[in-house]
C-alpha cells in the first residue's frame, strides 16, 4: 500500500530537517508546505505528516490509507471539514450547503502530498542524471523506485522528453557522498503553464465540439495545448493571477488495459499562480478504496502535479488528458464544491458508501456533489434499460455468475452523465457554456448555485495535456458510450488486456456503529426478479393445468353442460 518504509520516512524527514535548518545548500529546495497553496487554501494552515501519526486530529479511518505516505493535515482540528452522521453523502452536502458554514472553506482532513520536499527552478540535463539548479549548481537526479506491481515506468524516452526543460519536482534531497542529489517522485514541466495573454479565442462551432476536442488525436507533444472558448470581456487584459478556478479533468483510455477505456474523471479547484502556474490546484480523486492499485493510486485530494505527474501514480504516465477550466471572478462556487467534496471524502474513508463502477464511480460521485449544491447538469438517460434484462440473463448464463449479470444490468441502467467520464465532461461543459449564454440559456429555472456560476465565470478554456513517453503503451480518447466500449475491446473477453488488482479489506475495528447502510445490491435486480416471478407463475399455472386436465375431463361428465362449455 505504501511506497516508503517507515524507517525511510524517518530518514527522509531527518535529512530534510538538516538541509532546512542549515544555510540552504540547494537553490529552489523547500519543505513541501513552504510558501505553497493547496488548491484555494494557503498551505500554512496545514502540517506535514505521515499517515501513521498518533497526534493528527483527523479521523483514524482517513489516516489508515496513508500510513507510510506523506500527507498534509489541518494544523487546527477546528478548521477541518466535517460530515453529518446517519445521512447519505448527498443529503449531507445539500443540507450543509444551505448553512452559513458553507461560505467558508474548511481544510480537507487529508491531502496526499507523496513527498516531504519541493525543488523548483531546476533544469534536467541531458542523460537525466543531473539537474542544474536556479543558481547554476549541478546536483544529482534520481527517480523514486518503480512499484513492483507497476508494469511500466520512466525510460530513455522519458529522459529525452524532459531533457533541457525547467521542472518543479516533489521528492527528497539526499546527501550522496557530500554532493546533494534529489530523489524525484513527481516531475512537473514548468512550460505546462497556462499563459492568459497568449490564449487564442476559438469558440466551439457546434454542440459536438467538446466531444470532437476530446476525440482528437493527442499526438506526442511536449507541452500542453490551450484553447479559449469564451471570455466575459474580450479585448481586456486577462489579469488572472490569483483568480479562482473550477476545473473538470478528463483522463483518457489506457493503451494496455481494456477495462480502462472509459477513462477517469476528477474535479479540481485552486487559483492561478505566478506566470500561469496551476501545479498546486487541488484535485479530488476518487478510486476504489477496497482494492490496491497497481500504480499506487490512493483516493484523496491531491495537488495537480501529484495527480498528473507522479512517476508511479500520475495519470499522464499512462494516458493523455484534457481539462475544462472555468476562470472565476468570485471564489464562492469553487469554495462550495471543494467544501462539499471534502465532506464526501469523510464519508468515503469511513465506508459510509463504497466505490461502485456503475452507481458510485469517479464521475458519479463528483457529479452528485454538483447536483447536491444545485448545479443540475441535464441528464441523458441510461444506455439501454429495456435491453438490460436480456443482457442480465445472457451474461449471467454465459459467465455462470449472477454478479456478472448484475454488473451489466447496472451499467445499462445507470444515467450516462454519472456513468461515463467522457459523457459527464461533455454534459458539464455544454451546460456551463449555456449558463454563460454562448449556446442559448438553459430552458430550466436556474438554482442559486447555477445563477452564481452564470455571474462568476470570467472565462472558459480547454487544455490538452500530453501523455509522458515511457515504457507504457500510448493511450487514447475515452469512450462515449457502452457500444463504443464494446467495439474497442476484443469480442472474446478472454482476450482482453486486464490488470488484476488485490483486495484491501477495511479493518473491522475501524467500522463505527453509526455507518450509513451501504449493502451490496441483490444479485437479481427487482425487475428481473419480478419478470422471473411472473414467468414462473405462468409456467406453474401451465404445468398445473396440463397435469389437472385428465381429472377435470373426468369430472366434467358429472357437471351441467354450461359448466363444461365454460370449461
Amino acid at each position: 500500500m505504501g511506497r516508503t518504509l517507515l524507517g525511510c520516512v524517518a530518514i527522509g524527514i531527518a535529512g530534510f530537517t538538516t538541509f532546512a535548518n542549515a544555510e540552504t545548500p540547494v537553490a529552489g529546495f523547500k519543505q513541501a508546505l513552504e510558501n505553497e497553496s493547496i488548491g484555494l487554501l494557503p498551505a500554512d494552515g496545514f502540517r506535514l505528516r505521515i499517515g501513521a501519526c498518533p497526534d493528527c486530529a483527523v479521523p483514524k479511518q482517513n489516516l489508515w490509507y496513508f500510513q507510510n505516505e506523506f500527507i498534509a493535515v489541518p494544523a487546527n482540528a477546528t478548521a477541518a471539514s466535517g460530515f453529518s452522521r446517519g445521512v447519505d453523502r448527498n443529503t449531507d452536502v445539500a443540507r450543509w450547503a444551505a448553512t452559513p458554514a458553507a461560505a467558508q472553506l474548511a481544510h480537507p482532513s487529508v491531502v496526499w502530498l507523496g513527498a516531504p520536499g519541493i525543488l523548483e527552478g531546476a533544469t534536467v540535463l541531458a542523460g537525466g542524471q543531473t539537474l542544474r539548479t536556479a543558481n547554476g549548481q549541478e546536483i544529482g537526479l534520481k527517480l523514486a523506485p518503480r512499484l513492483s506491481t507497476n508494469r511500466s515506468y520512466a525510460n530513455a524516452a522519458t529522459t529525452a522528453w524532459l531533457a533541457g526543460r525547467q521542472v518543479r519536482m516533489r521528492g527528497t534531497l539526499e546527501d550522496a557522498g557530500g554532493r546533494p542529489s534529489f530523489v524525484a517522485r513527481t516531475i512537473w514541466p514548468a512550460d505546462f503553464a497556462i499563459e492568459p495573454a497568449t490564449l487564442k479565442t476559438e469558440p466551439l462551432k457546434h454542440p459536438t465540439g467538446l466531444a470532437h476536442f476530446v476525440r482528437a488525436p493527442a499526438g506526442e507533444g511536449k507541452s500542453i495545448e490551450t484553447r479559449l472558448l469564451w471570455e466575459r470581456h474580450p479585448g481586456q487584459e486577462r489579469a488572472w493571477k490569483d483568480k479562482p478556478v473550477l476545473g473538470i479533468v478528463l483522463n483518457g483510455a489506457q493503451g494496455d488495459d481494456d477495462e480502462s477505456l472509459g477513462g477517469h474523471f476528477a474535479v479540481a479547484t485552486g487559483r492561478f499562480g505566478d506566470k500561469g502556474d496551476w501545479s498546486n490546484w487541488a484535485v479530488n480523486n476518487f478510486y476504489n478504496l477496497d482494492s490496491v492499485s497497481e500504480k499506487g493510486i490512493l483516493a484523496a485530494t491531491v495537488p495537480m502535479d501529484n495527480y498528473l505527474m507522479d512517476l508511479n501514480s500520475g495519470q499522464q504516465y499512462y494516458r493523455p488528458s484534457v481539462m475544462l477550466v472555468a476562470v472565476l471572478n468570485n471564489a464562492r462556487t469553487a469554495v462550495a464544491y471543494q467544501g462539499g467534496i471534502q465532506r464526501v471524502f469523510n464519508h468515503f474513508y469511513r465506508h459510509d458508501f463504497r466505490y461502485r463502477h456503475a452507481a458510485a464511480n469517479c464521475t458519479g460521485i463528483s457529479v452528485d456533489v454538483f447536483d447536491a449544491l444545485g448545479w443540475h447538469v441535464p441528464k441523458r438517460g441510461p444506455t439501454a434499460p429495456l435491453k438490460s434484462i436480456g443482457a442480465y440473463g445472457y451474461v449471467a448464463a454465459t459467465d455462470g455468475s449472477l454478479a456478472s449479470g448484475r454488473k451489466i444490468y447496472d451499467y445499462l441502467n445507470e444515467e450516462q452523465v454519472r456513468l461515463l467520464p467522457a459523457v459527464g465532461f461533455d454534459a458539464i461543459g455544454q451546460d456551463l457554456l449555456q449558463l454563460v449564454g454562448t449556446e442559448g440559456m438553459p430552458k430550466r429555472p436556474l438554482s442559486s448555485y447555477e445563477q452564481q456560476l452564470r455571474e462568476d465565470v470570467e472565462a472558459i478554456l480547454l487544455v490538452r495535456i500530453p501523455q509522458v513517453p515511457s515504457s507504457r503503451a500510448m493511450g487514447s480518447a475515452p469512450v462515449f458510450s457502452f457500444d463504443e466500449f464494446r467495439s474497442r475491446v476484443p469480442a472474446d473477453q478472454a482476450d482482453w488486456k486486464i490488470v488484476p488488482v488485490g483486495p484491501r479489506p477495511f479493518p473491522a475495528v475501524l467500522r463505527e456503529a453509526d455507518l450509513t447502510p451501504d449493502d451490496d445490491p441483490s444479485p437479481v435486480p427487482l425487475p428481473v426478479a419480478g419478470i422471473g416471478a411472473g414467468l414462473g407463475a405462468i409456467l406453474a399455472a401451465f404445468v398445473w393445468r396440463r397435469r389437472a386436465r385428465p381429472a377435470r375431463k373426468a369430472a366434467s361428465d358429472r357437471r351441467i353442460p354450461e359448466t363444461a362449455d365454460a370449461e
